[in-house]
């Protein structure tokens, strides 16, 4: 659909790029520009900048750039039409009527709808005498209340190889239409469809806006593969959602629990921990890790205690404290999952144990210690020597004291020879920490500025920040600057777009974020970023110089091709060079 340039007008006005990322993003605030840690990849020195005359971000580390719509869409996974009525919804702007809606517009609305139906088919299956094999699992072996299993929509997708595929076809969706939702798969011959999920019970996942946007399938014996997930789709990232968030986000009340599997997180919300989450299929991922650290302060690892789950939790603790959550650690004694731990012991016992969860440090120290034999002077060396590394990195002083002195009561060593070592191992990671950190930081400042581009490039980005900045010149850089002397093809786009949306006056990032895909819209942000950052001059006197120095790198690359031509393209591509350095030569006066 068409969006009336007023409304758009009205959203830039009502929008304000610092407030709507700081919903998001720690930001503190240095004059024009605020600077945080980037949403979009796992960061420890902030790169992602908010610059607040030009409404927009730029992240010299990753690239992701934009405006605030554009940030929307990243962040929250929605499309651009989507984005316009979230951000509209928030500032209490109606959104324009809907005269005609492009079909594009309607896959993520239709993939929902499918997701819906089929979630509903899974569930009346699993209440039908077909569904026996599925209730005698999640009822009977697994314990679950039917409160429970309603709670959570669970089901059953039955034996076969059409049941799902012939339901939704006689509520009229096309195979095209369910293979967009990954609720059939495509055979090997590339033209029949069948379900993807076949004999299992069924785990609908639904984000926090009620949304069906994906499935897990588990078997109901030991067969392989155990769980099968919905691959990511338009409306399904597995890296971006986590499941029962829609429960736990109203119940966490700073804490969240986190677990591997979707059987532990429904045996903990039975048992009236409802502020548990898990991950989709996969490890915890830096986005995972920073959506829960929009809910809450402290994490909960309730990871299996086998040592496949050890490696997930050590890895856990590190995203989680990237993202400023503290943690503590289960140590499930008698019970390898906290479904288990609760059948085995029950609720009032998982309590204490989530009550008297170590903390992080705690955790990992007990996990060095188990690495070593102490009664050995190698062994306790050896010990000493990576606890001390380990507590080296322990951001609280208060902590490293108390556990240096747990140290020496456990080894024997003098209190104080423990805090010097552990002092001389943060000096030497503080140092390559700091090198590290000024080595990354102004390696991303001036690929971003500066670097990092063909010949050409950077004066084609002049040109851009030019134009964008200056509409006004827009008849002289258009009479003089052709589409094909830029070398990027993002800089094509971005300069078309620039042109045409600037027929009808000023353009900025909001207009064009509609237009141009998001890495377009970041390397537009990145010129911007460096205009502000006065890398760029945008002076009626660099103008000139930016197309010259194209024009010349153009001129370049013609003449080192032309060892591939033939003598007539030569002859024509002599001819053109001698005619352009006619042109750029000032008439004899």
């Amino acid at each position: 659909m068409a969006i009336p340039q007023s409304f758009l007008d009205e959203l830039k006005m009502s929008c304000d790029i610092g407030q709507i990322v700081s919903s998001y993003v720690q930001l503190r605030r240095s004059g024009r520009t605020s600077k945080g840690l980037c949403p979009f990849h796992s960061e420890k020195t902030p790169s992602f900048f908010v610059y607040h005359e030009s409404q927009s971000f730029y992240c010299f580390g990753c690239g992701a750039g934009g405006d605030v719509i554009s940030f929307i869409m990243r962040i929250e996974n929605l499309g651009y039409i989507e984005a316009l009525k979230f951000l509209a919804e928030r500032v209490g702007i109606p959104f324009p009527e809907e005269e005609r809606e492009d079909p594009a517009l309607r896959i993520k609305p239709m993939i929902y709808e499918i997701n819906r139906a089929a979630a509903h088919y899974f569930h009346n299956i699993l209440k039908s005498p077909a569904g026996e094999p599925g209730r005698r699992y999640l009822m009977g072996e697994r314990q679950l209340s039917s409160a429970t299993v309603t709670k959570y929509g669970l089901g059953f997708a039955p034996q076969g190889w059409d049941n799902l595929r012939s339901y939704l076809r006689g509520k009229g969706y096309t195979d095209e239409q369910m293979l967009l939702a990954s609720v059939v798969t495509r055979g090997r011959d590339g033209k029949s469809c069948y379900d993807t999920f076949r004999n299992r019970v069924i785990f609908p996942i639904i984000d926090l806006r009620k949304n069906v946007i994906g499935f897990g399938g588990r078997v109901m014996d030991d067969s392989k593969p155990k769980y099968l997930n919905s691959p990511d789709t338009p409306v399904f990232k597995k890296s971006r959602n986590l499941f029962s968030l829609n429960f736990a986000k109203n119940k966490a009340e700073g804490t969240l629990i986190l677990a591997e599997g979707y059987m532990d997180v429904i045996a903990m919300n039975q048992a009236g921990f409802e502020n548990a989450v898990a991950t989709l299929g996969t490890a915890l991922t830096p986005e995972q890790a920073r959506l829960m650290s929009t809910y809450c302060k402290e994490v909960v690892i309730a990871y299996d205690s086998d040592g496949p789950g050890r490696t997930a939790t050590n890895r856990a603790v590190g995203l989680l404290d990237e993202a400023g959550v503290k943690t503590r650690v289960l140590d499930m004694k008698g019970a390898k999952d906290p479904d288990e731990f609760i059948k085995k012991y029950g609720r009032e016992r998982f309590k204490l144990l989530i009550d008297g969860a170590r903390g992080a440090t705690e955790y990992g120290l007990k996990t060095i210690r188990e690495k070593y034999d102490l009664g050995d002077a190698a062994g306790k060396a050896a010990y000493l020597q990576e606890a001390a590394g380990y507590l080296a990195g322990v951001p609280s002083a208060i902590e490293r004291e108390i556990y240096a002195g747990r140290l020496a009561s456990e080894t024997g060593v003098l209190p104080e020879v423990i805090r010097e070592s552990i002092g001389r191992a943060a000096r030497r990671a503080a140092r390559r920490q700091e090198r590290k950190t000024s080595a990354d930081l102004e390696a991303g400042r001036l690929g971003a500025m500066q670097g990092n581009m063909r010949p050409g490039e950077s004066a084609g980005d002049g040109i851009l920040g030019c134009l964008y900045h200056h509409p006004d010149w827009r008849g002289q850089i258009a009479a003089e600057v052709d589409p094909a002397l830029f070398p990027s093809p993002d800089q094509q786009a971005i300069y078309a777009a620039l042109l045409e949306k600037q027929k009808t006056g000023e353009c900025t990032l909001t207009e064009l974020a509609g237009t141009l895909s998001s890495e377009q819209l970041g390397r537009l942000s990145g010129i911007l970023a460096r205009v502000s950052e006065g890398y760029f001059s945008i002076s009626p006197e660099a103008l000139p110089d930016y197309i010259r120095k194209m024009k010349t790198e153009a001129q370049k690359k013609e003449i080192a091709s032309a060892q591939n031509l033939d003598a007539d393209q030569y002859k024509a591509l002599a001819e053109k060079i001698k005619r352009d350095k006619q042109a750029k030569t000032p008439p004899k006066r």
